[in-house]
């Protein structure tokens, strides 16, 4: 294998290691094990609120320093070094839940909290680290390259975490409960020991040499509020993405209050990951093929019938179909984003960009979760919350149209 080809599975392996959190933790073990165990006891609808806001304040913390951290990083070249640091971060965090007793809900969000925020600010900094390892038309197989692995990577560990739960005697285990303290500590190995491959393989660019103080990221602001193309997708990125990250993060939660078992949206989410490999994959070659912008307006198109689709669910098999069709989409969406973005910004300066990419991500993220857990502690009707991500999947298209110039990645 070329060295060239080492540094992206180098990379790739990345999403490979930290979506262990993302599934594992993020969408399925913690707001499950935080809905009847932590907070057991406590409204779904309050509950519901709480866990909202706390992902919303980690995305907003994310939101604050990520653009600042990334001028630095490239300035000093050192884009590795910080994702290197909110790695260790995010998985000392996940591997604590498993120290934290019955009905300490505070502390359960405190620490899940900080291990969300290593892993969105680490995934600023890998987002950033992709011009390093691919240009001009490989950006987008590259890119569906770390997805894909990030979903067959936090699918295999998933599924292995659910069987550990479900069969617990066969692994000697007294209680489901100790399994699942089990899985939040294999999954901070994971995601430590497979992120290592990057900092040997990946070759990081040259320091930039610029200052980096709030009055040149100011400049920066205001060179990206003039360049039209990047403003508008930025624009676009920020809306949709937060309908579709809200969806990964409370639809655990989302199937719980309709009354669906825990079983069920582990398995559902199970089926999201080993859909999510391929297609990814899929989306990629789409991508080259109609162009990457025509190929993120038939994934928002079938993410806004979703929607309405999770709006009239009753049973646990409509959850699975609903599963399998989020699947098709989410990471080819997620991918093609990235490798578009990737081709509007100076290489040189990618760890600043990404830096504001995923900010808006974050800010995204701020208000999709707290925009479900009001309107459901407003309404008492937990089906009427679903009905918000519509709204951003539309208003998110309309402004992609706004992004004029051709292609650039076709």
């Amino acid at each position: 294998m070329s060295p060239k080809r080492a540094a992206q599975w180098a990379w790739a392996l990345t999403a490979w290691a930290n979506h262990a959190f993302s599934t594992t933790v993020l969408v399925a073990l913690f707001p499950i094990f935080f809905s009847q165990y932590w907070a057991a006891g406590m409204p779904g609808t309050t509950s519901t609120f709480y866990l909202g806001l706390t992902n919303s304040c980690a995305a907003f913390f994310v939101m604050l320093i990520a653009p600042w951290l990334g001028a630095l990083a490239d300035r000093r070249g050192e884009k590795k070094l910080w994702f290197g640091i909110w790695t260790v971060v995010g998985s000392l965090a996940t591997a604590a839940l498993a120290l934290i007793g019955a009905s300490h809900w505070a502390w359960a969000l405190i620490v899940f909290a900080l291990g969300s925020v290593g892993f969105f600010a680490g995934s600023s900094f890998q987002d950033a680290l992709i011009v390093q390892v691919a240009e001009g038309r490989e950006t987008n197989r590259v890119s569906s390259l770390g997805f894909a692995l990030g979903y067959l990577g936090g699918g295999l560990l998933f599924l292995f975490n659910v069987m550990m739960i479900k069969f617990h005697q066969g692994f000697h285990l007294a209680s489901a409960g100790i399994a699942i303290r089990i899985a939040f500590v294999d999954v901070a190995l994971w995601w430590i020991l497979f992120s290592l491959p990057m900092f040997r393989l990946v070759h990081e660019a040259a320091p930039t040499a610029r200052r980096t103080g709030w009055r040149e990221l100011w400049q920066t602001v205001r060179g990206v509020l003039r360049d039209r193309p990047v403003l508008n997708f930025l624009l676009a990125y920020w809306l949709y993405i937060d309908a579709i990250g809200t969806l990964q993060q409370m639809a655990a939660d989302y199937g719980l209050k309709l009354g669906f078992s825990p079983d069920a949206m582990m398995q559902a989410l199970l089926l999201v990951q080993f859909v999510s490999f391929p297609f990814a994959l899929l989306f990629g070659r789409l991508g080259d093929r109609i162009g990457a912008k025509r190929a993120i307006y038939l994934g928002l198109a079938v993410f806004l019938a979703l929607t309405g689709y999770a709006y009239f669910m009753q049973t646990e098999r409509e959850f699975y179909i609903l599963a399998a069709v989020v699947g098709t989409v989410q990471g080819g969406v997620q991918a093609l984003s990235r490798s578009y973005f990737a081709h509007l910004i100076p290489r040189e300066r990618s760890g600043e960009y990404f830096g504001f990419y995923n900010m808006l991500a974050k800010f995204a993220a701020v208000l999709g979760p707290l925009a479900m857990g009001v309107v459901a502690i407003a309404t008492g009707n937990q089906r009427l919350s679903i009905l918000v991500l519509g709204l951003f999947f539309i208003g998110g298209a309309l402004l992609l149209a706004r992004v004029r110039e051709a292609d650039p990645v076709r």
